[in-house]
């Protein structure tokens, strides 16, 4: 009775206080100490704390998920496809005899695509070889010419001096022939003054009787023939004088024909020139020869690479030389232009992998970066934008990536230049 009273006492002195009402009971566990309730609404802010949390740590990791994943490519639809196209224009002007092809028409490289009229090349083609067997003829007979004219030169300059040698030695022997001549003047001179005056004695004598009369007339003889010796000799001393003078002027002409002979060098050189001139002008006639031929072969207008032809030319049109008459489309080379924004070069480099969706035919390309552009669009328009001038307002600008399709992507040739594609780049 006592442990019961004593054990209510300590029941009372445990229990709740006055004002406590809301507390909890306590639950009493068999063989250990009582133990305190939680109440329910507690309890559910503890676990609604729980869920927060673990939603948040959830809503994390799919966040860095979602961040690596679209982190880790870029993508946009401001793309097309590229390719370069190839102009085919004529080289020559002429009639259109042929066109061999159609549009949309397959074509590989070296086709004959177009033929023009080509009997006027070839009436070119044989003028100009006549010119040039006709310049050829004349640099082979100049090239004989050359030797020819050099010895011919050089013997006349021998040949020259050797005159003006022998010219001087006939004026040394024509003056000793005058001198001579002259002495046979005075010699002459003297017999027909001693004649003379042998016929004036002779005269006395006879006239005195003291000579015959037939010495006398020898001494008359004598006198008239001395007097001819005088005219004889002083004729020979006229003659000696002229054929001085003679080989004096035979001897200005060796000279002058020798100053010729010695511009034998210069026209040596002359001859040879022209010789290389004619040398020149078959080079200059043959060109043309081969110009002409050529123009025989751009009468055949072929096609330079392979792709699908658009035309603009038909049977019948006068062509100029440089008019575009067909475009061909290399199919075989086509690459993607995608358009990306700047914010998302970022991490863009050449060579990451790429796949590109087509809206045509809904297949997806295999592709690769090959590189970045080097300006945006708008600095290669027309009119370039100014941003030093007026109001700014920062437009976040797009930038030209090339990407090239890996080998054998497009071997059935179904992309077009111009088609819409939405490239994906992997950027790890």
């Amino acid at each position: 009775m006592s442990e019961q009273i004593r054990s209510d006492s300590t029941a009372v002195a445990n229990g709740p206080a006055i004002g406590d009402a809301a507390s909890p009971p306590s639950a009493v566990l068999p063989g250990g100490p009582p133990r305190r309730m939680v109440p329910p609404r507690r309890r559910r802010t503890a676990q609604l704390t729980v869920a927060l949390i673990a939603a948040l740590l959830v809503a994390t990791v799919i966040g860095l998920f979602l961040w690596r994943y679209f982190g880790s490519y870029a993508s946009t639809d401001d793309a097309q496809v590229d390719v370069h196209l190839y102009p085919v224009s004529a080289r020559v002007s002429g009639y259109v005899l042929r066109v061999n092809v159609d549009d949309n028409e397959y074509v590989k490289a070296g086709t004959a695509l177009v033929e023009i009229d080509p009997k006027d090349y070839q009436v070119a083609v044989d003028k100009a070889r006549a010119d040039l067997s006709n310049a050829e003829a004349i640099a082979e007979s100049l090239d004989i010419t050359v030797p020819i004219t050099s010895v011919s030169t050089s013997s006349q300059l021998t040949s020259s001096a050797s005159d003006v040698d022998n010219a001087a030695a006939g004026i040394i022997s024509a003056e000793k022939q005058l001198a001579a001549a002259r002495a046979q003047v005075v010699e002459a001179e003297a017999n027909d003054v001693k004649a003379q005056d042998d016929v004036k004695r002779y005269k006395r004598l006879v006239d005195h009787q003291n000579v015959s009369e037939q010495t006398y007339d020898q001494a008359v003889a004598v006198a008239k023939a001395s007097a001819a010796s005088v005219s004889a000799a002083r004729a020979n001393e006229a003659a000696a004088e002229q054929a001085v003078e003679q080989a004096k002027y035979r001897r200005t002409q060796a000279q002058a024909n020798h100053r010729a002979a010695t511009t034998g060098p210069q026209q040596v050189a002359s001859t040879r020139a022209r010789a290389l001139s004619a040398a020149a002008d078959v080079k200059q006639k043959r060109a043309l020869l081969e110009q002409a031929g050529l123009n025989v072969q751009y009468t055949k207008v072929v096609a330079p690479v392979n792709g699908l032809v658009n035309k603009t030319v038909v049977v019948g049109m006068n062509v100029q030389a440089g008019q575009q008459l067909l475009t061909i489309v290399p199919l075989d080379d086509v690459w993607f232009t995608a358009n990306f924004k700047e914010t998302q070069l970022k991490s863009m480099r050449a060579g990451q992998r790429a796949d590109v969706s087509v809206d045509s035919n809904g297949r997806t390309y295999r592709a690769h970066v090959d590189s970045i552009g080097a300006a945006t669009g708008p600095l290669f328009s027309l009119l370039p934008p100014e941003n030093a001038t007026g109001n700014y307002v920062k437009v976040v600008q797009r930038i030209p990536v090339k990407i090239v399709l890996e080998p054998g992507e497009n071997h059935d040739r179904q992309l077009r230049p111009g088609m819409s594609v939405i490239p994906t780049v992997y950027l790890r």
